[in-house]
């Protein structure tokens, strides 16, 4: 399986020259690394010729690399029924920096760029619809990115008074719990029955 996902590596790596940067094959599975403002011509080249095949659109995400320069991976995944198949193409871009949607191709893509638009703050040139797709109107930030609070920024409830969903800054009702070791979860210093169970005997 290795040796054969080479070949395909290196078949698509010469297919397409410097629009691709690297391969790699790991747990039978390829790799492509491809240059972000070329996207639409690998997709279609691995759509399209014939060694590949991979006609099927199945995923487009993001990972956060806060201390990178180019801090996201935009990750695609297709698949070819005909070769029983399945492709992973990487790219790179910044927080500024707009990588080309790739709907023109796969227009199943929409949604997907969509969403890593919102949880990412990855931003696709060339999309009909660029906006949020699961957080909320008004919502600030991006939710998956690795320095985004873990409490949020803003919080949505039900006024009753004005009959209408408010927006309030984020108020933690206690803080950070203090542990007294008081509770049996908490490690107490008196034996529980059944610890007699988990010694360990000479």
């Amino acid at each position: 399986m290795s040796e054969r996902l080479n070949e395909l590596g290196k078949a698509v790596a010469a297919g397409l020259g410097d629009a691709v940067t690297g391969f790699a094959v790991a747990y039978d599975e390829l790799t492509i690394h491809a240059d972000a403002q070329r996207i639409i011509e690998v997709v279609t080249f691995l759509r399209d010729d014939p060694r590949c095949q991979f006609v099927c659109f199945i995923d487009i995400t993001a990972v956060d690399w806060p201390a990178r320069e180019k801090r996201f991976d935009v990750v695609y995944h297709l698949l070819s029924p005909k070769q029983n198949q399945r492709i992973r193409v990487k790219t790179q871009t910044d927080e500024a920096t707009p990588v080309p949607s790739i709907i023109s191709v796969f227009p199943g893509a929409d949604w997907f760029e969509r969403e890593a638009y919102d949880l990412y703050g990855v931003i696709f040139t060339g999309h009909p619809d660029m906006r949020r797709i699961l957080t909320d109107y008004g919502f600030e930030g991006h939710p998956l990115r690795k320095d985004f609070p873990l409490t949020g920024f803003v919080e949505v409830r039900w006024d009753d008074d004005v009959k209408r969903v408010v927006y309030e800054p984020v108020s933690l009702n206690q803080e950070f719990r203090n542990f007294d070791f008081l509770s049996p979860w908490e490690g107490p210093a008196f034996p529980l029955p059944g610890d007699e169970k988990a010694e360990q005997k000479p």
